[in-house]
């Protein structure tokens, strides 16, 4: 399994930061990017959150 983010569909709102901060973190060029691998039920649902669908956990 794996979780990633698409940084050129990341416009940067920070919603998967803040539903899985284990997860995600928000980069200095303001996009998101998978710090972990761990909890995948919570990356999934901060997937779902996404508004541009940047987010893929699989």
């Amino acid at each position: 399994m794996a979780i990633s983010v698409n940084k050129d569909a990341c416009i940067g709102c920070g919603a998967c930061a803040a539903i899985c901060p284990s997860i995600f973190k928000m980069n200095d060029d303001g996009k998101a990017s998978a710090i972990s691998q761990g909890d995948m039920g919570c990356a999934k649902n901060a997937g779902e959150s996404c508004p541009v669908q940047a987010i893929k956990a699989v």
